[in-house]
C-alpha cells in the first residue's frame, strides 16, 4: 500500500472542509510544516502511540528512566588520554554549558561504537 503524504496547504483544504482530526498510521506521512500547521489550527492527530513531530529526533537514552549512572570501568592509558582530551576540548569549548556527567556518558558511548574502546 503506498504513503499518503500531507503536506501544510493539505492540512489547510481539511481543516477549510470541516475535517477536524486525521487517523495517522504507518502510511500516512506528515511534512514537518503540516504537523505544525496541523497544531495551530487544533486538528486532533489520532495514532496509538504519542505524535511525535517528524524532525524529532528518538533519544531513548533521554526519555527512560534509569539509575544514576555508575562511574565508567577504566580505561586502557590510551583510552583514557583520548577520553581527557575529548572531555578537555569540548569543555574549552562549550566551559560550564555541558553536565560532566553526561559529557563522561556520551565520550564513552562513542569511543565504544568507534571501536576504541
Amino acid at each position: 500500500m503506498p504513503k499518503e503524504f500531507y503536506t501544510e496547504r493539505d492540512i489547510e483544504d481539511l481543516w477549510k472542509r470541516g475535517v477536524m482530526s486525521l487517523q495517522l498510521n504507518d502510511n500516512v506521512v506528515l511534512t514537518e510544516l503540516a504537523y505544525e500547521k496541523a497544531q495551530r489550527l487544533g486538528m486532533q492527530l489520532v495514532k496509538d502511540r504519542p505524535v511525535e513531530p517528524p524532525a524529532a529526533p528518538v533519544r531513548p537514552y533521554l526519555s527512560q528512566t534509569s539509575k544514576p549512572a555508575a562511574a565508567p570501568a577504566p580505561a586502557p592509558a590510551a583510552d583514557a588520554d583520548l577520553a581527557a582530551r575529548i572531555r578537555s576540548a569540548v569543555n574549552a569549548r562549550l566551559g560550564t554549558q555541558v553536565d560532566p556527567q553526561l559529557l563522561e556518558v556520551i565520550i564513552q558511548r562513542v569511543l565504544k561504537s568507534t571501536g576504541v574502546k
